[in-house]
């Protein structure tokens, strides 16, 4: 029995969307300890997602993701928090992106994950990421005739 290759890239397509996302949320928080960011935190779920639409196409994945319409939200959230994060600092005369709590100060936290500035400006760096490359990601895929303007 011969399968065909197509429906094996769905599975492991679909085998891959939740570990990846684990796997993102993992390298975000761990990135304080160890070697980490927002970045490839994005990346890799953004990867995910283009998996997503090239295994099950446009209309599947958009039903399977449906959060995939506030990706220009995702966008301008990240924008909103990363210059918020970085030029805050300056109201209180302080240098752009500057670290807070500083040295010696509590840290905020929520279970074991501590709450500081940088984790803000990781958040707001991986929103950016998966926002744009899944916006660009939803426009080449868009397949339909956009109605003509008159």
């Amino acid at each position: 029995m011969v399968r065909h290759p197509d429906v094996i890239v769905r599975g492991v397509a679909r085998l891959l969307l939740t570990p990846s996302i684990a796997v993102a949320a993992a390298l975000l928080v761990k990135g304080y300890a160890e070697v980490g960011d927002g970045f490839s935190a994005g990346m890799i779920i953004s990867l995910t997602i283009s998996l997503q639409y090239v295994a099950m196409g446009t209309s599947a994945t958009e039903r399977t993701l449906p959060l995939l319409r506030f990706s220009p939200a995702l966008v301008l959230g990240g924008l909103l928090l990363a210059l918020a994060t970085a030029f805050f600092p300056l109201a209180w005369g302080e240098p752009p992106l500057s670290h807070k709590p500083g040295p010696g100060e509590s840290v905020p936290t929520v279970g074991t994950l501590e709450l500081f500035t940088p984790l803000a400006f990781d958040v707001a760096i991986l929103l950016l990421v998966v926002g744009v490359l899944t916006t660009i990601l939803h426009q080449f895929a868009n397949t339909e005739p956009e109605e003509e303007v008159r």
